[in-house]
């Protein structure tokens, strides 16, 4: 992965128009592909919301680029390297016309992003390539053998996240660091739950090996199964460590700033809501993708922005 740059000697200045495109690019992408995010953005203010969908932007185009089943690992590698040189040139004053680009490099610099923590988010998009680069394309891999092994992923790929949003959010007591990274462990253990036959028919299982032999269910087992009453158990299992770190989420809203809690307050209850119906059908995510309906969404988004308004 790439290392920072020195800034340029004289930096690049985008227009007001140039920088008002690229937000509403950001805005088109967070919009189309946030589904659950999106929803929290919409009662931010206008200058954290527009920072919000930059950072999503540049997080789906890194897992665009890992993701591509149509490259080789090592050219996915590549590529990631290559977007993350360009990241850091844009943030040493470098000119650049990527939309992306330009509105995330608005972002950092306004709401003080360390560059550390967005290569952080591109290391665990990484991970995913390189546990797939194997002569044995079709095998399915258990990726880490203990909870502890899952939790360096998860912090790669969600809490990172929310230290970032932290950022945008506002917040002065550094207490507020720990519960948003455990606030980000919730919703990617749910996201873990809810796309468990999905990621195990591409070879992937994230579940920690320990958990599997916990329940004596093998991995292919839960590649092949259809049996949802046979991993309920296992599922409720990472369930119940989602749970726990969704109360860190609700300890964490009163330490960001006024203006942010409604917003990190529907976030929170839209996963956690998510979570509960994958419960409520008794961890059937084996017979269709388990997801909130528009209506479902709407109204934990009114109660939000009730919130706001009061």
């Amino acid at each position: 992965m790439s290392t920072a740059v020195q800034p340029a000697p004289n930096a690049f200045s985008p227009t007001p128009s140039q920088i008002a495109v690229a937000y509403a690019v950001c805005r088109g992408i967070t919009r189309k592909a946030a589904k659950n995010f999106y929803y929290a953005f919409l009662i931010l203010p206008r200058p954290k919301r527009r920072a919000l969908c930059a950072v999503y932007a540049f997080m789906r185009r890194c897992d665009d680029i890992a993701d591509d089943e149509s490259s080789p690992p090592h050219e996915r590698r590549q590529k990631l390297s290559e977007w993350m040189d360009a990241v850091h040139r844009a943030f040493a004053g470098e000119p650049t016309d990527e939309p992306v680009l330009l509105a995330l490099t608005h972002a950092q610099r306004r709401f003080a992003i360390p560059a550390g923590l967005l290569d952080e988010l591109a290391y665990g998009t990484a991970m995913d390539v390189e546990e797939n680069n194997s002569s044995e394309e079709t095998r399915v891999r258990v990726r880490y053998a203990t909870y502890e092994d899952l939790q360096l992923y998860c912090h790669r790929v969600a809490s990172v996240v929310g230290l970032v949003c932290i950022r945008i959010f506002g917040y002065s007591d550094p207490d507020a660091e720990p519960l948003a990274e455990r606030t980000g462990l919730a919703f990617q253990l749910t996201n873990i739950i809810r796309d468990v036959k999905e990621d195990a028919a591409a070879g992937r299982i994230y579940i920690p090996e320990e958990d599997l032999a916990q329940f004596a269910i093998s991995p292919e087992e839960l590649a092949g199964g259809t049996d949802a009453a046979r991993y309920a158990p296992l599922l409720a299992l990472e369930a119940e460590r989602a749970r726990e770190c969704y109360r860190s989420g609700d300890e964490l809203i009163p330490f960001i700033h006024e203006d942010s809690r409604p917003a990190l307050w529907v976030l929170i209850n839209i996963y956690r809501a998510l979570l509960e119906k994958i419960a409520a059908r008794n961890y059937d995510v084996f017979h269709g993708k388990v997801s909130l309906t528009v209506r479902e969404k709407l109204t934990i988004l009114s109660r939000g922005f009730l919130q706001r308004l009061l």
